[in-house]
């Protein structure tokens, strides 16, 4: 795969996880939450660092996130973590996911883009999916944004591009 296409790839994922991050970073203890629901900063940024580790994965096979996280957002009865994860663990996740979205970006070639990932509920192209791991990224972090601007009237701003290299 092209250098141009891989860059851009990471520049634009890169852009919706540092959004996230600073999404994170902006929450105050007590908009956080401590509740079980999906509605919960907490809850919903623990769901998209979840699926941004499982999507850049190559399928369900062999999957098993870092602790102290689990399987349960995979439960279809929509069975909740434990416990509520703390801002800290989440920013932690957050790496994890950061650095595995660059090194399959980096290892990308035309044959590994098109091999299709197998998750069951759901199948595409590596590319296909790291194209939809982007918007499910930015889906709900614009979400995070929202409670954000509700409850503080204040939301970190735009991020064009993530700056850090590839």
């Amino acid at each position: 795969m092209n250098e141009f296409v891989k860059s851009a790839l990471w520049q634009q994922l890169g852009a919706s996880l540092n959004m996230l991050e600073n999404a994170i970073r902006a929450c105050p203890e007590h908009v956080w939450g401590n509740e079980f629901a999906f509605s919960e900063f907490w809850y919903m940024t623990y769901h998209t660092l979840f699926f941004l580790d499982l999507y850049l994965s190559d399928g369900l096979e062999g999957f098993n996130p870092p602790e102290p996280f689990g399987l349960t957002e995979l439960d279809p009865a929509g069975v909740f973590p434990e416990r509520v994860y703390t801002q800290a663990e989440l920013l932690l996740y957050l790496e994890h996911g950061r650095t595995k979205a660059r090194a399959r970006i980096k290892s990308l070639t035309a044959e590994k883009a098109a091999q299709i990932c197998d998750y069951s509920y759901i199948q595409g192209s590596v590319l296909d999916m790291l194209l939809d791991t982007m918007r499910h990224v930015q889906h709900h972090t614009a979400q995070l944004n929202l409670l954000l601007r509700q409850k503080l009237d204040d939301a970190p701003r735009w991020v064009t591009r993530t700056g850090q290299e590839l």
